[in-house]
């Protein structure tokens, strides 16, 4: 069981050498406490570096035998500086490592590859830029994944230590052959003395006796050592067993924090070669105890509880299911165990998932009774899968048939109600004599009966995603959050869900807080603010039939599927309030426009522009919002084209210089005689009696001219934060026609039931 975690370790010993022939530099930043002399190192790095190992390639036997010839040549040369090297440490490092690397021999080209894929991967480390990350957003008491793979210095000191209780027993069974076979000859010379009548006093009788006193002398000296040496192991192992779980512990963070938008390394083979590792490593401490003259109780009674720590420890859920999962509605996700080589052959391990509720979660030590739910597919094997080297069971159809919920508390709605669901099986490990239970549970969910649930639904995803602690009691969250943290949240989740690299901006930030916490002064602060749960999702906003989130993710979705490209290229101010947008436009030409995000309804845009009043002066015109529908018929870049009242993109961007790209070529004249025909958008006398009244004009105030630089490539606005304004601004009506419908938070189970029973209905009615 442990020698392939030996052969994993001493063959990454081995990359660590052929990693030193890019650059001495490179590898001090890669790896600054190299274990071999920097004389062994560049000799081995040349060396390496001259072969040729591109033109390798496992479906290509014809390379078979000069694998081969290169395999035995970097034995040859292992063990020859290994002969020469005075370092011991070195020596028995090399002189391992050579021995590992003969069990190439039957497959010389699986070598080849390897050391060419470690080239290839070194190499295009080396050349890509390092890059600041940006400081995390939320706390963490794991430790943080400075790179993707474990501690490799960790692991190596562990395993020789274990190289060195092995020698160490060895050379003690050497003594004791050859005190053994001093006994026997000193007891034949006892003999012969007292029939012989010899003086016992010669000196090869007294050498042999003070030798038989040497050899016990070191024999107990050996087994002293042997002793604190498998303390000293065991206490690495459980460190580095504590770094591990830590690691997974962070993996696991980090997915859950990837659904507002956070980076996410998936990769999880690092960490599947660290377990298998300290699994090696324990069955060889787990033998050597064993060998031990006398038991110690307490060391394998750590050890196994370490054991069991891993083998439970190593159940991931690698890809997880929906957090909002419709009823009756198929969906998949992917556990993999890390320590699937490791299975015991024979008896397949099946792994079974039920969908559990939050009290159920903060129980899981006791087997959950009621069964809250009904699962279909819930059933899967763990499969090992040779070219991935992974062992995974994938539930690809899975459904919920039915739910049950819990009794509400006070106005909460069924889609706060979070869910999770339970995978377990029972597996048995090579080189273990009982089997383990093993269980692990999915990040959180929401169960719902139909579409219009999915936005509020989503709603508490986000919130327990953004807000949740590490190691918290299964599923709380707090009920309000610093405002920074909730803009950090909303910022994550658009730039990810759109995208792009164009962040949020302070205006667009401040001007978010007016809306959540319904403050119209643009002055104010909110930085040390809360935000409540209700405020995000459960209130209503003022004069609207729908929340702050379901109108944030309206804009979200908007701009994701029509004007991602408008918004990376910064071409749309966005989130901007009505005094903002008075007090930037107030002293621009006419014709100057703007692109901002509709605050009266959801998944809107619209364009303010300056024109002139009927008095002489200016005023500022709002286009009816342009939505999903309408961007569908005629993009922005063509509707922008189309408007002749509008001449230049805030502050004074000629607008054909900007937007030319964004515009539709000509059609072509279709055949068969006919004319073509297109669609154009008209603003207010453009268009004829026909279409709708102009929108309400707002007068500017001419008052308000005070500096503010505006930061940004395209918008420079000058104003002050401290100007009001007490004229009336108003946004210009959207057509009732325009709004979706929302889901009211506080429905009640008779109107769950009605969906469910009228969704079924339809599910029956399609397969009928």
């Amino acid at each position: 069981m442990g020698e392939s975690c030996l052969i994993m370790t001493q063959w990454q010993h081995m990359s660590h050498i052929i990693q030193m022939s890019l650059s001495d530099e490179a590898v001090n930043n890669l790896y600054p406490q190299n274990a071999f002399p920097i004389e062994v190192r560049h000799f081995l790095a040349e060396w390496i570096e001259n072969q040729r190992w591109e033109n390798f390639a496992l479906e290509n036997m014809e390379g078979e035998s000069q694998a081969r010839v290169l395999l035995d040549q970097t034995i040859s040369q292992l063990q020859s500086i290994s002969k020469e090297n005075p370092n011991v440490v070195v020596r028995m490092k090399l002189k391992q490592i050579s021995k590992v690397m003969a069990g190439f021999q039957r497959e010389p080209l699986q070598f080849a590859v390897l050391v060419r894929d470690i080239l290839r991967r070194e190499r295009s480390l080396i050349n890509t830029p390092q890059q600041m990350s940006s400081p995390q957003q939320y706390p963490s008491q794991f430790e943080t994944r400075e790179s993707s793979f474990p501690n490799t210095q960790d692991v190596d000191h562990l395993v020789l230590k274990v190289l060195e209780v092995q020698d160490i027993r060895q050379n003690m069974h050497q003594i004791q052959e050859e005190l053994n076979w001093d006994r026997q000859n000193f007891e034949s010379l006892q003999g012969q003395i007292q029939q012989n009548g010899l003086d016992p006093s010669q000196p090869e009788i007294q050498k042999l006796q003070n030798h038989i006193q040497q050899l016990e002398y070191n024999l107990n000296t050996g087994s002293m050592k042997r002793l604190q040496l498998l303390q000293e192991c065991v206490d690495c192992l459980d460190q580095c067993q504590v770094r591990l779980i830590n690691r997974l512990k962070a993996w696991q963070w980090e997915q859950h924090k990837a659904t507002i938008g956070h980076p996410f390394d998936e990769n999880l083979h690092p960490l599947q070669t660290w377990c298998e590792q300290l699994l090696g490593v324990n069955g060889k401490l787990r033998q050597e105890l064993m060998l031990m003259p006398k038991p110690v109780p307490e060391l394998l009674e750590q050890l196994g509880q370490l054991l069991q720590v891993l083998i439970q420890g190593s159940l991931v859920v690698e890809k997880q299911p929906p957090q909002v999962i419709k009823t009756q509605s198929k969906f998949s996700t992917t556990v993999r165990y890390l320590l699937g080589e490791k299975v015991a052959p024979g008896k397949p391990v099946v792994l079974k998932a039920q969908i559990i509720n939050e009290l159920q979660a903060r129980n899981l030590g006791n087997v959950p009774g009621d069964n809250v739910g009904e699962l279909i597919n819930n059933t899967a094997i763990l499969e090992h899968n040779s070219g991935t080297k992974s062992t995974c069971a994938t539930f690809r159809n899975m459904s919920i048939k039915k739910i049950k919920r819990a009794d509400r508390k006070g106005s909460e709605s069924v889609t706060e109600e979070k869910f999770a669901l339970l995978f377990s099986a029972e597996i048995t490990i090579t080189g273990c004599d009982t089997p383990y239970r093993i269980q692990r549970i999915s990040l959180p969910l929401v169960v719902i009966v139909h579409g219009s649930q999915d936005n509020n639904a989503l709603a508490t995803i986000i919130w327990d995603c953004a807000f949740s602690e590490p190691d918290r009691v299964p599923f709380f969250v707090p009920e309000r959050v610093p405002w920074t943290m909730m803009y950090n949240t909303l910022n994550s989740k658009f730039t990810s869900e759109v995208q792009t690299q164009h962040n949020l901006d302070k205006f667009n930030q401040h001007f978010l807080a007016q809306k959540i916490f319904d403050k119209s002064d643009f002055a104010d602060d909110y930085s040390n603010m809360l935000v409540s749960w209700s405020q995000f999702n459960k209130e209503v906003l003022p004069g609207r039939s729908f929340t702050f989130w379901q109108w944030f993710e309206g804009v979200m979705d908007l701009t994701k599927k029509h004007l991602k490209t408008y918004w990376s290229a910064g071409l749309i101010f966005g989130f901007i309030g009505k005094q903002h947008l008075h007090l930037i436009l107030q002293d621009r030409p006419n014709g100057t426009f703007l692109l901002r995000f509709s605050d009266s309804e959801i998944g809107g845009i619209t364009i303010a522009y300056v024109s002139a009043s009927e008095n002489g002066g200016q005023k500022i015109q709002n286009i009816q919002p342009f939505t999903k529908r309408d961007l569908e018929i005629r993009s922005l870049g063509d509707r922008i084209r189309d408007i002749s009242h509008i001449t230049h993109l805030y502050p004074d961007l000629p607008k054909q210089e900007i937007f030319k790209k964004f515009y539709s070529e000509p059609q072509v004249a279709p055949g068969g005689g006919y004319i073509p025909v297109s669609l154009l958008t008209k603003v207010g006398t453009e268009s004829g009696s026909a279409t709708p009244p102009l929108p309400v004009q707002t007068p500017v105030a001419n008052n308000l001219h005070s500096p503010l630089t505006f930061p940004g490539p395209q918008f420079q606005p000058t104003y002050s934060t401290q100007n009001s304004l007490t004229h009336s601004m108003m946004e210009t009506a959207a057509s009732p026609d325009d709004f979706r419908p929302v889901a009211n938070n506080s429905m009640d189970f008779e109107f769950e039931t009605i969906l469910q029973t009228l969704d079924e209905y339809e599910d029956n009615t399609l397969q009928s």
